[in-house]
């Protein structure tokens, strides 16, 4: 701008040279004196070489002259860039390879005092070239990140902007030091978080300039297999924030559960569209297209381009074709071959939310990183009629009120820890599930709810119309917790307020102890977490494929559903051995197996059948018991506790529905109320045997002196007795000592 500030003023003054030129001639032609004195002109030394007398201004060769001296530091500034043969241009002067390269960029100005060409003025001076060379090498030389071959040395130019609450000297002080990335330039702070930074670059491949890409070699790549299929990872697979191939080996037993929901859901209608919304490695959606075959079409999706050529590459370590979209088929890449599966899978990249708005499926897996509820809403958008939504959420740090803040920031939902904490967190995210389907007018019935130590999955048949929406909603309650005894229920319908809640509660803690007692957590799904029907199918389809991991806990989860023991468990109900009803739908199921019976035994009649089939009809037919009571919570001091199973014995003997619960493997699902069952355990529960001084011997039941009180021999009498039913049925026995606490008994 300046330069052609310059040339119009210039041509400005020519225009008013040539007018007083003109009457300068005319006033000579008149008078005819001497030339009048050329004011502001002066004749050029290529003109006079050329014995031409052109004249021309001074203020234009000025103007030349700046021009000039402004295109000098440009032309030395590429020379700068060029100091290497292999340099490229886009990079940071503070990015160089040796330190004369340094050196050089200073020794551009002619003057003998030289600037350091990384700090500004205000913080370093002009000094001479010795002085300078100990400045560059002290200060930003030895604090530099290396990175093939170039240095990133640490910058004090104006690049970064400084916080403007720093003034003054404060201001110079603190003038923005920081490191270029030679890869993305960005520009970070510390040495430390520059080196992870280019780190993060290498793992994940990028290893050039600008983001531009660059696959690692094969050689990094593992491949990890898993149910007969084979996938690459990076060595850093397990660490999602470094990693696009993010792959967890313990995630195994959650994804034979999503099978198995899939596969249950492929024997009810034929083909169905699935989709796997965060891919990663796709090892996923590679099982389904594996196993189930022509019975699915499998869509992969990831917003990661690095993702997506790793899912593709999979593809064809697996034998499978890639269907592609239509801009790359118009870019022309080929289909990966298929000599021994037909099946294709399709690969897509885009953000989660946009895949799930543009098409419809029939199965939805959301397993993002962290929370899922950003995604409920697209996922519950087009999800077709009885189709299914599986849900992984692993931000169990919030779930399992960890960090409460975050609860109530994400799911609306406010928790405190409690016994019951992980059936806690698989109702928070089933009441979320539960919210974004009803705003879509669909209703949901939950399948399948399993809450572990690393993730919590949900597993929910959608129900299309308004009427199923209007059930869900309702089932979305608070709850109110004591404190004191931890006993909680559900609030009741309806919107009146009570005026004292705490009556709703069993306990009376609230009349016996001061102050509050009692605090309301929620909103919380207040439903059934299980299906029965669809939990045995999916047993079925477990035993078939073979995966070991998953049966245990299916069949502990078919218990806790029906809310029996494992001892009368069976792969199904033998009265419904033809149809199960599920939301309403019946669905017919074969029982021609020969493995519909895990636990062998021996045939019963007809009328025991049926009076097994009305039982279990009316077990059925009553809700299930909502949470569950940790037995070691609730033992007594200086008792000792009967076996876990005795204990659900004695509980079923009273009239109660009783299970173990996979939340919690010494908790107790059960329809009995905490006073019930605290005197059930009471009653069961033995003295623990002190017997002689402490400095003594330790004394065994059967050493029992004959000055002992009667009672507590009578008690011993009656532990050795149940020590040695537990011996016959091949379960440990317990030794009783002072040393022992009172919960170590149960199993």
């Amino acid at each position: 701008m300046a330069a052609l500030e310059a040339a119009e003023a210039a041509l400005g003054r020519r225009q008013e040279h040539r007018e007083e030129e003109e009457e300068s001639h005319n006033h000579d032609r008149e008078g005819g004196g001497e030339p009048a004195a050329l004011n502001g002109l002066v004749i050029s030394e290529n003109v006079k070489s050329n014995n031409i007398g052109v004249k021309i201004p001074e203020s234009e060769l000025e103007a030349e002259d700046k021009g000039a001296e402004e295109e000098r530091p440009r032309e030395s500034d590429s020379n700068i860039l060029d100091v290497s043969s292999d340099y490229p241009r886009d990079k940071h002067i503070s990015i160089q390879r040796h330190l004369a390269d340094l050196e050089k960029l200073a020794d551009l100005r002619e003057d003998k005092r030289k600037p350091c060409p990384l700090c500004p003025e205000e913080k370093f001076k002009a000094c001479y070239s010795h002085k300078l060379h100990r400045h560059l090498q002290n200060l930003h030389w030895k604090v530099s990140v290396e990175f093939e071959g170039y240095r990133m040395c640490i910058c004090y130019l104006s690049c970064r902007p400084v916080k403007p609450n720093l003034v003054g000297d404060q201001t110079l002080s603190k003038m923005g030091a920081h490191y270029h990335c030679i890869i993305c330039s960005a520009t970070i702070v510390r040495r430390t978080d520059m080196i992870g930074h280019i780190n993060r670059h290498v793992n994940k491949g990028e290893t050039e300039s600008r983001f531009i890409t660059v696959r690692a070699p094969k050689s990094s790549y593992t491949v990890v297999k898993e149910s007969a299929t084979d996938v690459q990872v990076l060595p850093n697979h397990s660490t999602p924030q470094k990693t696009d191939s993010y792959f967890n080996p313990k995630m195994k037993l959650n994804r034979q559960l999503i099978f198995c929901a899939l596969a249950v859901l492929a024997g009810e209608r034929k083909p169905i569209e699935c989709l796997d919304a965060f891919g990663a490695t796709g090892i996923m959606g590679l099982q389904w297209a594996k196993h189930l075959r022509s019975s699915v079409k499998v869509t992969i999706n990831d917003c990661n381009e690095n993702s997506v050529t790793i899912i593709k590459e999979n593809c064809h370590l697996n034998k499978m074709k890639v269907k592609l979209s239509i801009r790359e088929e118009d870019n022309g890449e080929t289909v990966g071959n298929g000599e021994e599966n037909s099946d294709t899978i399709e690969v897509t990249k885009m953000d989660a939310n946009v895949v799930m708005h543009l098409r419809s499926f029939d199965f939805i897996h959301l397993d993002p990183f962290g929370t899922s509820v950003n995604y409920l809403d697209s996922a519950f958008r087009n999800v077709r009629n009885l189709g299914i939504v599986s849900v992984t959420s692993t931000d169990i740090s919030s779930l399992y009120a960890k960090a409460q803040h975050v609860a109530l920031r994400h799911y609306g939902c406010n928790i405190v820890r409690t016994e019951y904490y992980k059936e806690l967190a698989a109702r928070t995210v089933i009441a979320a599930v539960a919210r974004a389907a009803a705003r879509c007018n669909k209703g949901i019935e939950v399948l399948l709810a399993v809450a572990l130590e690393h993730f919590v999955l949900v597993v929910v048949r959608v129900l299309r119309g308004p009427t199923p929406a209007d059930d869900s909603a309702k089932k979305v309650r608070y709850l109110i917790h004591c404190q004191w005894c931890e006993e909680r229920v559900f609030q009741r319908e309806g919107n009146m307020v009570e005026e004292n809640p705490y009556q709703q509660l069993p306990c009376d803690c609230h009349g016996s102890m001061p102050g509050k007692t009692a605090v309301l957590l929620g909103p919380l799904w207040s439903g059934a977490l299980f299906n029965t029907g669809f939990l045995r199918r999916m047993l079925l389809e477990a035993v078939q494929y073979g995966l070991d991991e998953a049966q245990p806990l299916l069949k502990t989860l078919v218990c806790e559903a029906e809310c029996t023991t494992l001892k009368h468990f069976s792969t199904h109900s033998p009265g419904d051995e033809n149809k199960q009803e599920e939301c309403g739908v019946y669905i017919k199921t074969s029982n021609t197996s020969p493995e519909s019976y895990l636990v062998h035994g021996k045939r019963k009649s007809e009328e025991v059948l049926r009076g097994v089939a009305k039982r279990q009809r009316a077990e059925h037919s009553a809700e299930q018991p909502p949470f569950y009571y940790n037995v070691h919570r609730h033992s007594i001091k200086g008792m000792n506790m009967p076996k876990l199973n005795k204990f659900l014995n004695y509980l079923s003997e009273a009239g109660y529905r009783v299970s173990r619960t996979h939340f919690d493997p010494m908790g107790v699902r059960t329809n009995a109320p905490l006073a019930q069952f605290k005197t059930v355990l009471m009653k069961y529960s033995t003295p623990t045997y002190v017997g002689a001084q402490a400095e003594g011997p330790v004394h065994l039941p059967g050493e029992i002196q004959v000055g002992e009180e009667v009672p507590a021999a009578a008690a011993i009498k009656v532990a050795e007795a149940e020590v040695a039913e537990d011996d016959k049925s091949g379960v440990a026995t317990a030794v009783f000592t002072e040393s022992y606490p009172t919960h170590c008994a149960a199993e």
